[in-house]
């Protein structure tokens, strides 16, 4: 059973890999090999009944994670169909490029770190289009906007490593208990920062000069024009203000993460009907959570339901454990371990490998806020950097801009690897120069 088992993994894995080449979708794949995994375990067990009821427990764990992201998605939509994340970008007015370059990266760092590495980068990357000109441009700024955008997927998934909400590796660790918020930021924080800092200060020399100033007319939706800038500032701040109500809401009540989330949606959803009652029904249909949870990425839930169900079926029958057991009899430290891990989340998708790990590594083994959950957090968040195909925020990048593989390789990579070891340094650094446990 345990291989035919694997067999079935590793082809829904590698189904997933190379979804670009088979032209079939990595969440189709997902869903038939987390079904499938669970088919075989019922029909080679004799005991269905646990099986059974094994997978009930599952499925309530994994759904914490699903509703979570579920609602943190809707909010996100929410401020950004009200042109919320405008009023931040349009604070940055400067146009020296070096001094441009600090700033986007920041920016992207610490935006990250309240919404997710993927919306973040695509914010950010438009911002960077009213910049930049469209046409006749120059070869050295197509360079530098091309090094921007390499910036901003290194920021996006380094600030989202150090905040449970800011990346969905970091939620999995945090919902699932591995991790609490307070020690993940102050352990975390610094060898994140270290990760955006390395190549930037190597990057930033070639920054030189002036941006040219674009000459552009704006045109305004018929939602836009409905818009008043009170109004974007106001759903802007009740949006952040619920994601970070959510850390609050676990601090003080003790119960599961996706029941703030859920709770921050809901008085979001009651004050933005409030706030639009008086328009009519189809200018401020766009407006609505209704129309946010229509165009929230649903294939991306399902693909993290079907994934979490496989590891799941490996985790019940003891594989994992077995796995785990093995790496730490040929390699033993938690950090080579984890950042041999986050090399591989270049390649292969960050949640599998995160989910396995966990699968792995037991909480009765590797106890709450250990250095191994740390590590883990801060590798699978910004080891997908080194790619451009390691991250959602590279992905999303990559299809906006049209990046090449083969350019960002040459040109972001290395500094992307750079970034992710030097974090690591700092994060030993401060295990040995601050005895953090």
């Amino acid at each position: 059973m345990a291989t035919i088992l694997l067999c079935i993994f590793a082809f829904g894995y590698l189904a997933i890999v190379f979804e670009s080449v088979i032209k079939i979708n990595k969440t189709a794949s997902a869903i038939v090999t987390g079904v499938l995994c669970w088919v075989i375990l019922v029909f080679f067990s004799q005991n269905t009944e646990g099986v059974h009821h094994a997978l009930s427990e599952k499925f309530a764990e994994i759904c914490e994670i699903l509703f979570f992201l579920l609602g943190a998605m809707t909010i996100v939509e929410l401020v950004d169909a009200h042109d919320g994340f405008d009023v931040l970008v349009e604070k940055i007015t400067t146009r020296n490029k070096r001094k441009l370059l600090w700033i986007i990266g920041l920016v992207t760092f610490f935006l990250s770190a309240v919404l997710d590495n993927l919306t973040t980068t695509i914010v950010m990357v438009s911002f960077l289009r009213k910049l930049f000109p469209t046409e006749n441009v120059e070869i050295q700024l197509q360079e530098e906007k091309k090094l921007l955008v390499g910036i901003i997927i290194i920021a996006a998934n380094a600030g989202g490593a150090w905040s449970p909400i800011g990346d969905v590796t970091t939620t999995m660790l945090w919902i699932g208990g591995q991790v609490t918020s307070i020690p993940l930021i102050v352990k975390l924080f610094l060898p994140s920062l270290a990760c955006l800092f390395a190549p930037m200060l190597l990057i930033s020399r070639k920054f030189k000069g002036i941006l040219p100033k674009l000459e552009t007319t704006k045109t305004e939706s018929e939602t836009t024009l409905i818009l008043t800038r009170r109004h974007q500032i106001l759903v802007f701040s009740m949006g952040i203000g619920a994601l970070l109500f959510v850390p609050i809401f676990k601090t003080l009540t003790g119960l599961p993460p996706y029941l703030g989330m859920l709770l921050a949606l809901g008085v979001l959803w009651v004050a933005l009907d409030v706030l639009h009652f008086r328009k009519d029904d189809d200018v401020k249909h766009a407006l609505t959570p209704l129309s946010a949870l229509q165009r929230i990425d649903t294939p991306s839930i399902l693909f993290f339901l079907g994934i979490l169900l496989a590891v799941a079926s490996l985790e019940t029958t003891g594989i994992l454990r077995g796995a785990a057991e093995s790496l730490n009899t040929r390699i033993g430290n938690p950090t080579i371990i984890a950042t041999c891990i986050g090399l591989a989340s270049a390649v292969v998708d960050n949640v599998p490998l995160l989910a396995a790990s966990m699968g792995m590594f037991s909480l009765q083994n590797v106890p709450q806020n250990d250095i191994f959950w740390h590590i883990m957090a801060y590798c699978t968040g910004t080891g997908g950097s080194i790619l451009i195909i390691g991250s959602a925020a590279g992905v999303a990048a990559m299809g906006l801009e049209k990046i090449d593989f083969i350019w960002y390789f040459k040109r972001v990579s290395w500094l992307a690897l750079l970034g992710y070891f030097s974090g690591i340094l700092v994060f030993i650094l401060e295990h040995f120069c601050f005895d953090l446990k």
